[in-house]
């Protein structure tokens, strides 16, 4: 079976993230980069579809700076195969459905069964990418999934929904997002590291794809960032200082009537 992984480069999300002049960009200096944490998930299910099957091959897929090289190269350190790495300036100023356009073309050059993603990316945040590579390739996407099953060219697959979960089964080829929970991703060993160095990273531009690089980057975006900032801080909480249980509910109901303005009377 081949297997295309989508995986995003992100900050660590114990980074300190300062905004950069411009007010619509962070500063990336002194950033410590990973492998976005629902894509770990992701990467690692599809290693144990290709163990279950006993063959197959996983390609790691990511748009990005040069940089992103390193998360993918951490990638096939766990075991995947190949990774390729779509870099190039136009294709870094996209928003969501155009890094959807240009993953969709390089998709359409690889031989692929199945694609897996993370739910979401823990930067933006936006949950779009795989909803829009599915709609783009016109196959079946299957999102928040905790576990899976392939058998007779089909995916079952069982998601989480609120208050419980669904099984939804589709025919391959197909994709389907990674949730917490399908897995616990491995650590890649020193052998893996050592082996990773050998294996192929691809890396390509837009001019290698068959797309309209009008339709992405920030001409083609439908969605642009006006301005960063920080939410206001919130003020320190207080603590109730009193003798019994009684004298603080009464100094609490005080403070949210007359300051908190919660209470009215």
């Amino acid at each position: 079976m081949e297997i295309v992984v989508l995986l995003k480069q992100v900050p660590d999300t114990e980074t300190l993230i300062q905004i950069a002049e411009d007010m619509t960009s962070i500063k990336t200096e002194d950033i410590k980069w990973v492998i976005n944490p629902y894509d770990e998930y992701a990467v690692e299910e599809a290693l144990r579809i290709r163990e279950r099957q006993g063959e197959g091959k996983v390609t790691i897929l990511t748009v990005g700076s040069e940089k992103a090289a390193e998360s993918i190269r951490t990638a096939l350190a766990m075991g995947a195969d190949e990774g390729i790495l779509i870099s190039d300036a136009v294709a870094q100023q996209s928003d969501a459905l155009g890094t959807a356009k240009i993953l969709a073309a390089a998709i359409k050059q690889i031989p692929c069964d199945l694609i897996i993603a993370g739910l979401r990316s823990v930067d933006d945040d936006c949950y779009q990418v795989p909803a829009a590579v599915a709609e783009i390739l016109e196959i079946p996407h299957i999102s928040t999934v905790v576990k899976e099953e392939i058998s007779d060219g089909k995916i079952k697959c069982v998601r989480t929904v609120e208050g419980g979960t669904e099984v939804i089964e589709a025919d391959l080829p197909a994709i389907f997002t990674a949730q917490k929970g399908i897995n616990e991703p491995r650590y890649a060993s020193l052998p893996g590291i050592m082996k990773a160095k050998r294996k192929p990273i691809v890396k390509k531009t837009l001019s290698e794809l068959d797309i309209d690089v009008t339709d992405v980057g920030a001409d083609g975006a439908k969605c642009t960032i006006k301005k960063l900032y920080f939410p206001p801080e919130r003020p320190p909480g207080k603590v109730i200082e009193g003798e019994t249980i009684e004298e603080k509910a009464a100094k609490l109901v005080k403070l949210l009537r007359e300051e908190a303005k919660v209470i009215q009377v």
